[in-house]
């Protein structure tokens, strides 16, 4: 039966080559729209999800250098399936068709390949991001030769369009979205204390909020593992080393529970008590500091090792806070324009800033490609003068094979001790 099965997907691979000849189309699968320039070197094919997003693609596009292949559903996963199952599947017979390579040990010549550019075009959720993985894991397993002479391209479309004032700009995604609308925030704008007489604006405001938004990515890091609001109190505080005595850890945890039940009691949140206290660890020979967060009576744990005050995160969460001290004092006072109000912290004194830009800031979020018009998916995506395009390249095939076969592969066990180790470091997370 192995045997039958092997000389069955022989027999397949060699029915998918490519057509005899330029002239002729008649091989080609109907769903492909095809581009008129014929010289591989100068033709590229869009891998596009969905007959949806194909349809603008189909619109969008430039017929002379351009094809598209929309892709219906998530082809099958070659990782685990055999050979001859491979090739019984419509989508993957409909891919090794077009870009004409055949397909197999023997049948597979990439000499042959129509399009040199390859590109995967895929919504930018949870679904697209498996399809393109599939994709991937496709051309990494069957066509690894095109991988290595770079045809294989992921196509990055925007995120977002902004518009101010009738002015319209695409924004590739929520970082570079952030900057826009900071950059929008600190126009006009200045930062100061009640206890201070100096103002802080123009490229030192900008400055200083290059150093926050760096604190903060530590925090939103560290905050899969710790309550957020806790490491933000660490700045509150002078440094504390982790190998400080029992003395200094408990005046410490002491005045670490002061400082984030009054910060609560200024943000106008009265319900709120938080109690810090130092106590062994519950592994090795170290120790921790335990806070304890109540609200309404229901009572929440934080558990930071001592590890966690020799590292450089908190190196830097705690030298944000000195500077922040140093230079401000009290609470802060925040201008824009002609609007003006107070802030209990800088995070707070941002998000009103950044609150207040948006006020005339028009923002879209483009979830999927068939929600764009044809001109903006071309203006965005397919334009080769202004489309960003990644290159898939491999860089160590040892640790790429590895992965793809954890990731993808028919054993169970290593897959969930991946998720479970790696659970924390998720950035990229729709529930």
């Amino acid at each position: 039966m192995d045997s039958a099965r092997a000389r069955d997907a022989a027999r397949k691979a060699r029915e998918l080559t490519r057509r005899k000849n330029v002239l002729e189309v008649g091989g080609l699968p109907g769903k492909l729209a095809d581009c008129q320039i014929k010289d591989p070197a100068e033709c590229e094919i869009y891998l596009v999800e969905g007959d949806s997003a194909g349809g603008s693609a189909k619109q969008a596009r430039d017929r002379r250098f351009q094809a598209i292949l929309p892709l219906k559903g998530k082809i099958l996963n070659v990782e685990k399936a055999r050979f001859d199952k491979m090739l019984a599947s419509e989508e993957v017979a409909t891919l090794i068709t077009a870009l004409g390579t055949g397909i197999g040990v023997e049948g597979f010549d990439p000499g042959q390949l129509r399009y040199h550019r390859i590109i995967i075009m895929t919504d930018a959720d949870v679904d697209g991001s498996h399809i393109r993985t599939l994709l991937l894991t496709f051309f990494y397993r069957q066509m690894k030769d095109l991988v290595e002479r770079g045809h294989v391209y992921i196509a990055e479309p925007p995120l977002y369009k902004v518009t101010t004032r009738k002015q319209a700009m695409y924004v590739k995604d929520d970082n570079d979205l952030q900057e826009y609308v900071l950059a929008a925030a600190l126009k006009g704008a200045s930062l100061g204390s009640k206890e201070n007489t100096d103002h802080w604006e123009g490229d030192a405001l900008q400055s200083l909020c290059g150093q926050y938004f760096e604190v903060r990515s530590i925090v939103d890091r560290l905050g899969r593992r710790y309550d957020p609001a806790v490491l933000w109190g660490l700045s509150l505080l002078p440094a504390l080393s982790e190998g400080a005595g029992p003395e200094a850890q408990s005046h410490y945890a002491a005045a670490l529970s002061s400082s984030l039940t009054a910060q609560a009691v200024t943000a106008s949140d009265h319900t709120v008590a938080y109690e810090a206290r130092v106590q062994p660890a519950e592994t090795g020979s170290g120790w921790l500091l335990l806070v304890e967060l109540e609200r309404h009576g229901l009572k929440r744990q934080t558990r930071l090792p001592g590890t966690l005050f020799s590292t450089t995160d908190y190196q830097c969460i705690a030298a944000w806070g000195e500077m922040l001290r140093t230079k401000f004092g009290g609470a802060l006072l925040v201008r824009r324009g002609e609007k003006e109000t107070s802030a209990h912290s800088f995070d707070a004194a941002i998000d009103w800033l950044m609150r207040e830009a948006r006020r005339s800031i028009t923002i879209q979020r483009y979830k999927g490609l068939g929600e764009m018009n044809p001109d903006q998916l071309w203006e965005t995506t397919m334009d080769p003068a202004q489309r960003r395009l990644s290159r898939v390249t491999v860089e160590d095939a040892v640790s790429a094979d590895q992965v793809f076969q954890v990731l993808m592969g028919d054993e169970v066990e290593p897959r969930r001790r991946f998720i479970e180790e790696n659970a924390f470091n998720v950035t990229n997370l729709d529930i």
